[in-house]
């Protein structure tokens, strides 16, 4: 993975009274991204609305993709978007980038992973965010399927990344 990430002091999944750091990775195929303090990689959920200080994943869902909380979060080099808080249902204070609520994956192992990029769990898709907190919807996997006889290729790209603008 090409890219530099600092350290700071929060962990996701966990209210720490002090600040959360959200910066800026360059991940290899996605671009630049928003990755926590430790450089995991930071994820939108389709089913939150942007800008209404709610998140609609909790229990299980929260398990699998725990969300950044922090009482004060800081915007590290490179970070355009407006970090913002609220209370969660659970009384933890969440960061929200750009009016996206943001939460880990726990699929991602190590700084740079980003192996939630376009899964569909929980009732909607998740992807990585720019540094302006913009979704980065599109940079799924590309699959290409041949047929035998005829030649036919079908070729399936989900590139380009990021919404065309609108109210994302």
């Amino acid at each position: 993975m090409g890219g530099e990430t600092t350290t700071g002091g929060t962990t996701q999944g966990t209210t720490m009274a002090g600040s959360a750091t959200v910066q800026v990775y360059s991940h290899d195929s996605l671009g630049d991204i928003l990755v926590d303090a430790e450089g995991m990689t930071l994820y939108m959920f389709e089913s939150d609305t942007k800008g209404t200080g709610a998140s609609t994943c909790s229990g299980s869902c929260a398990g699998a993709w725990p969300p950044l909380v922090a009482s004060d979060p800081t915007a590290g080099q490179g970070v355009t978007a407006d970090l913002t808080t609220f209370e969660r249902g659970d009384g933890d204070t969440q960061v929200a980038a750009n009016g996206w609520p943001l939460y880990g994956y726990a699929g991602d192992e190590n700084p740079g992973d980003a192996n939630g990029q376009g899964v569909d769990g929980f009732g909607a898709e998740w992807y990585v965010l720019g540094p302006d907190g913009t979704p980065k919807e599109g940079n799924e996997m590309t699959t290409t399927t041949t047929s035998g006889g005829g030649g036919a290729t079908t070729t399936t790209s989900s590139g380009g990344g990021g919404y065309g603008g609108g109210d994302y």
